[in-house]
């Protein structure tokens, strides 16, 4: 279980993140337009994981933005965004920011991503969401980087996160 905190407040999640060197576990997330994506939806590329609570809170939408404007430049990179989000939530928020450099996933309907990845939050206000957490993989699947941000109120370390692409 990682200690996190929301405005200095300390919360828990359910496990710890995975290992830089390890793979990534395989996963299904909801689509934009109610598809289920998996890990093999993006074989060959680089991917950054961009998780966090919601997008409808601020430090949720900066980083969509941030990684956004960022992605645009990325050589045979994908940046996920996945939140506990509606897909309808994602697609209204990404719509009206003009968002088009990240793709949206949800772990809206059973939690399993956050729940095997070890970031979902199980206590506190923000019980059953995910936690604000980055994690780069190369193109074999190879988890590069990760980063639990400490209190969910704060941005992740973006050059940190791209730095090892």
């Amino acid at each position: 279980m990682a200690s996190i905190t929301l405005k200095g407040n300390a919360i828990n999640t359910n496990g710890e993140l995975p290992k830089v060197g390890s793979k990534l576990a395989d996963f299904k997330l909801v689509q934009g337009d109610l598809s289920v994506a998996s890990l093999n939806n993006f074989a060959g590329k680089r991917l950054v994981l961009n998780i966090f609570p919601s997008v409808d809170t601020g430090t949720c939408a900066t980083s969509v933005r941030t990684f956004n404007e960022k992605a645009a430049g990325l050589d045979n990179t994908a940046v996920l965004c996945i939140s506990r989000d509606l897909p309808f939530a994602q697609q209204r928020f990404c719509g009206a920011e003009g968002i088009t450099n990240v793709v949206n996933l949800s772990d809206f309907q059973e939690g399993n991503f956050g729940k095997t990845n070890g970031l979902q939050i199980v206590d506190g206000p923000l019980a059953g969401l995910l936690s604000r957490v980055l994690i780069v993989v190369d193109v074999d699947g190879t988890i590069l980087h990760t980063e639990q941000v400490g209190d969910i109120v704060d941005e992740p370390n973006y050059e940190a996160a791209l730095a090892v692409l």
